[in-house]
């Protein structure tokens, strides 16, 4: 058998685990998402209202349903579970003992009035693993809110976002939401290593502040190391420059000069040799002391071409450089660069465009499987019988 043939007879890497997921909006239903997509058995489990991103319209897909549910529950069915009642409550409980992980998003304590915490589910099936997403951890922030931009504005990311002379702005997506999905990914599939090697799960929690502070890298440390807190810069880069974006003559376009030796060959580009042996710009420290200057000196020469014309020479030259495309226009370069960016999941009655999961394996690939589920549309016992099937 061929090394080709044998990446398509082989199991997808979750084949066989089952995930009961109570989450909604965005960051546990990303999470579930990803995990689902390498071979998870994903129940999404909905109140009678169902998930409240059903409702965020529009934009809408061909279909008439709305594109931010679609985002990001692929591969998952979906019964509900109205927890008001005993009886949902009976069927959320023998749902939840009968999977490998659960995800859950609400307020800390509202799954233990509902009889299923961790420590409840634990004790019956030991070898659960228990994920928590919560705003701000499950101790004196427990009664918080957990929204996104919320987490943007006290979490300091709104403060290093924007122009200095412009109010404080947020990401265009709710991107603490999704590092919060991808921490939870990543400590699932850890739990449930420990959980084959021992036969015992755990309970993991990630919070959207804490996601968010260890996402800002440089900037969290500066400020925890020097004391001074970064402020907005608006496209600029605090320790590298010429690092942010340029007009060209017909638009935007953003030059990444990451060391001396590129800001050499862009100085050459530009007909502008001199600057590189400027004691002003020679050096990177140089160059961030004096980056007003320097900007105001490139922006006067990148004036007199178009975008096109300075990307290619510079892209030539292994300087990055790219224009500033709107969204559209960034799923076809990475569409045209191969990386297979949509991919098409055909339904019984419906085809359902998504972007593709962005995890590469050679040997045992994601799958899509899976459109993104009606309320309800899985309703009945009868499958649980066959775990790990669908």
């Amino acid at each position: 058998m061929t090394q080709e043939n044998l990446a398509t007879d082989l199991a997808a890497p979750l084949t066989g685990v089952r995930v009961a997921d109570f989450s909604r909006v965005l960051a546990g239903p990303y999470a579930s998402m990803m995990l689902a997509d390498l071979g998870a058995d994903v129940i999404k489990i909905e109140s009678p209202a169902g998930d409240d991103t059903r409702a965020w319209t529009p934009p809408v897909d061909a279909s008439g349903r709305g594109t931010y549910f679609e985002s990001v529950n692929r591969n998952k069915r979906s019964v509900v579970c109205d927890l008001r009642q005993p009886d949902g409550i009976a069927e959320a409980r023998r749902l939840a003992l009968s999977a490998d992980v659960v995800i859950e998003n609400f307020r800390p304590g509202t799954m233990e009035r509902f009889g299923l915490g961790y420590a409840e589910l634990a004790a019956e099936n030991p070898s659960l693993v228990y994920c928590s997403v919560t705003g701000f951890g499950a101790g004196d922030g427990a009664h918080l809110p957990g929204y996104d931009l919320l987490v943007q504005a006290v979490g300091g990311l709104m403060s290093i976002t924007g122009d200095p002379d412009a109010e404080p702005t947020k990401v265009g997506v709710a991107l603490v939401d999704v590092l919060t999905g991808q921490n939870a990914v990543v400590g699932i599939q850890a739990a449930l290593r420990v959980r084959d090697r021992t036969g015992v799960g755990q309970r993991v929690e990630v919070n959207l502040l804490s996601t968010l502070l260890s996402a800002l890298v440089n900037q969290s440390s500066a400020a925890l190391n020097t004391g001074v807190s970064p402020q907005r810069m608006g496209n600029a880069h605090p320790s590298i420059s010429p690092y942010e974006t340029f007009n060209a003559h017909d638009g935007p376009f953003v030059i990444a000069v990451g060391n001396d030796g590129q800001f050499v060959k862009l100085c050459e580009i530009l007909g502008l040799p001199e600057l590189a042996d400027d004691p002003r710009f020679a050096r990177n420290e140089q160059r961030v002391a004096n980056r007003l200057p320097l900007r105001a000196i490139l922006q006067e020469r990148l004036t007199t071409e178009v975008v096109a014309h300075w990307v290619d020479a510079m892209t030539a030259v292994g300087i990055p450089a790219g224009p500033v495309n709107d969204v559209g226009q960034a799923i076809e370069f990475a569409t045209s660069l191969g990386l297979g960016t949509v991919t098409e999941i055909a339904g019984t009655d419906r085809t359902s465009k998504q972007i593709s999961n962005p995890i590469t394996l050679s040997r045992t690939p994601t799958h899509y499987r899976l459109v993104p589920p009606d309320l309800g549309q899985h309703q009945g016992a009868d499958w649980l019988s066959t775990k790990g099937t669908q």
